[in-house]
């Protein structure tokens, strides 16, 4: 017996708010000092993550055919695992601007994708919808920030979680843009044939979105594991000292834990590239967020995304797509 079906509206209302908590993840962990690299912290805090999940999740009835859980196995390693390594590779080469401007492509590629993949037609209120905030999210991007704040350390996505606006664009190395390039695309790839494969396990509402979350976390932290060996010895590891943990805690609760659920409870019940698209709005909502909290006004290109990625939501959200399967 599967789980009950999740209706479009609840599924919209839980992507933008995954969105929400990656966002207020992303300025989280920028603020917490620690010199561990960009993708060790993403495993650290994935190991977390699904060290506070798991017990929850193996208590729960796991009725899903084996299909559905291979393929969320498979979507966690290479939407998390590969695709936040490339991500966070490109951040190193091309910064947050220019690699938040190849990633805008995710709902167009995805909408694309599971139109030949999966038979999922928007129809054209929607993808306008999708073009405007992709619209938004490219005005975000190419926005420079109006004031210099201090770095708090590497920004750690993980399964969508978006970083804050930096304060600029690092020097590029020769030969760097073009790697960095390819990384970026490798990347979009990744997170976007990850969500169709979680889209392809969930849209029959066979797993429960939390339960979903977890597998996921658990295929990604299992292929990442490797990686430990790169850690510093203990009694030189730049661990959060207890002044950071609760920061650490909250930032990996809200980005990861309920962050990835929220995205798994949006992919069950809307079409990949919809989902993708309002799950896309994290750098958006980050602009009143840093005006609030960092004094870096949004500009004009901020006040112009905004109302684009209102009224994007909003066809998205309200208008239904012309065939979308077991959505």
């Amino acid at each position: 017996m599967s789980a009950p079906p999740i209706s479009p509206p609840f599924a919209a209302a839980a992507a933008l708010a995954a969105a929400l908590c990656w966002t207020l993840a992303s300025l989280l962990w920028r603020r917490l000092p620690t010199s561990l690299g960009a993708i060790q912290l993403n495993l650290l805090k994935n190991l977390l993550a699904l060290g506070l999940q798991l017990p929850l999740a193996l208590a729960l009835p796991w009725q899903a055919p084996p299909g559905a859980l291979l393929l969320l196995a498979a979507s966690g390693v290479v939407g998390i695992a590969l695709g936040d390594s490339f991500f966070f590779a490109a951040l190193r080469r091309l910064g947050t601007r220019r690699t938040l401007t190849i990633d805008a492509g995710g709902p167009a590629l995805t909408t694309l994708a599971g139109v030949a993949l999966l038979g999922e037609v928007p129809g054209p209120p929607q993808l306008l919808g999708v073009a405007l905030i992709t619209a938004a999210v490219l005005l975000v991007a190419g926005r420079p920030p109006q004031r210099s704040v201090p770095d708090g350390g590497d920004p750690a996505p993980a399964g969508g979680e978006q970083p804050a606006p930096e304060r600029g664009e690092p020097p590029l190395a020769p030969g760097a843009f073009r790697e960095g390039v390819l990384l970026a695309l490798a990347a979009l790839a990744c997170g976007s044939l990850g969500a169709l494969l979680a889209r392809a396990a969930l849209r029959g509402a066979a797993v429960p979105p939390f339960q979903a979350a977890t597998l996921r976390l658990a295929a990604a932290s299992l292929v990442m594991l490797p990686l430990l060996r790169g850690f510093p010895l203990a009694g030189r590891r730049p661990r959060p000292l207890a002044r950071r943990w609760p920061r650490l805690l909250l930032a990996t609760l809200l980005g990861t834990s309920i962050g990835i659920s929220l995205q798994q409870t949006a992919l069950a019940g809307l079409p990949g590239g919809l989902a993708v698209a309002l799950l896309g709005t994290a750098p958006v909502m980050a602009l009143p967020l840093a005006w609030w909290i960092e004094g870096d006004r949004p500009g004009w290109r901020g006040l112009l995304a905004a109302p684009c990625a209102l009224v994007g939501v909003a066809l998205v959200v309200l208008t239904p797509a012309l065939g979308s399967p077991g959505g």
